[in-house]
């Protein structure tokens, strides 16, 4: 097995204040790489937060959640552009800037509910993010980095799947994952480019304000609010920690065996409803 070390990589991380992000960046520095962010902060984070735009039942505390992201990245030095993907010159900008060796591209609408909602939304900070980052990757970084999602599979057809399970998806979100996925791969017919396109599922953990189940259940003891389950208990989801997904990526980016390479990274054991 190759690999690949971290230590002094310029990393450039695409939506790195988000959930996923913030972590891998924090564990990406702590392994020594230049590690750089690039974030609009109006998707799930601090200015979407301020507008009101998320509608959370406990907004401040989403707020002090975000905040101590912020504090730990500059605690950890970390350069943070506050950028919009979407806008490619100041991208292209700063790309010719950072000149990063690898890209992990985690700008998007990260709901299925959200993403059915306000499809145009979702294309936008979706699509138009990934197309602009593939367009000033091309033919200049070691490796282009993806994360997809588990939705691409749609209902899950047996008890156990796998990356050589045919995707089907359901709804924008699952949908938009699946059609990214498929211009990564013809940006490496056309132009060579290094992929790696990580699918995992259902994620929760520290600094997390999508209110997976678990977290709501937390939230609620906290403001003594009811605890409640909803639903008749048959629909399930895979959960993955956080600090599982992040270990996945840096392995990812430590092996070069995992150049143009599809990972399921979730245990692979769920069932999946229709979303609403």
């Amino acid at each position: 097995m190759q690999t690949n070390k971290i230590k002094d990589k310029r990393v450039l991380i695409i939506g790195g204040a988000g959930f996923i992000g913030h972590s891998l960046a924090l564990k990406l520095k702590e392994k020594n790489a230049d590690v750089s962010i690039i974030d609009g902060l109006t998707v799930n984070n601090l200015y979407a937060i301020q507008q009101n735009k998320l509608i959370l039942p406990y907004p401040k505390l989403a707020s002090t959640i975000l905040k101590e992201r912020q504090k730990l990245l500059k605690k950890a030095k970390i350069k943070f552009y506050i950028e919009d993907a979407r806008n490619y010159h100041k991208l292209s900008s700063l790309f010719n800037n950072i000149k990063p060796q690898i890209v992990i591209h985690l700008a998007a609408v990260s709901h299925a509910n959200k993403s059915n909602k306000d499809p145009h939304s979702t294309f936008d900070h979706s699509l138009r993010t990934l197309e602009n980052a593939l367009d000033n990757a091309k033919n200049n970084v070691e490796h282009f980095i993806f994360l997809s999602s588990s939705m691409v599979y749609g209902n899950f057809k047996k008890k156990e799947v796998d990356e050589e399970e045919i995707c089907d998806p359901i709804g924008i979100y699952g949908a938009l994952k699946y059609s990214a996925e498929k211009i990564i791969k013809a940006y490496n017919q056309t132009f060579d480019l290094p992929y790696t396109i990580l699918r995992p599922s259902a994620l929760y953990g520290e600094r997390c304000i999508s209110r997976r189940v678990g977290q709501i259940f937390i939230e609620n003891a906290l403001n003594n609010a009811e605890i409640r389950i909803q639903g008749d208990g048959n629909e399930k989801l895979d959960f993955t920690y956080i600090e599982d997904l992040i270990r996945g990526i840096t392995n990812v980016i430590e092996h070069k065996d995992s150049i143009n390479q599809i990972f399921n990274i979730t245990f692979g054991k769920i069932f999946i409803s229709d979303p609403k």
